[in-house]
């Protein structure tokens, strides 16, 4: 069994890239979810809309 450790600037270079891709990684994924969420609400908010000028309309 080898007991051969990499060098620390290989080690350091690979983990410094780890960690850019989790960086972009996390932000493309938090963009799509603040997306979906505002999707949502915009969905809500219209049905919410609707459902007001109807209650309106038989309120008149």
């Amino acid at each position: 069994m080898s007991t051969s450790t990499p060098s620390s600037g290989a080690s350091l270079g690979k983990r410094a890239l780890a960690l850019l891709v989790l960086l972009v990684a996390a932000w493309i994924l938090f963009k799509f979810v603040i997306g979906l969420v505002t999707a949502l609400a915009t969905v809500i908010v219209i049905v919410v809309a609707i459902a007001a000028v109807i209650w309106a309309i038989r309120v008149l």
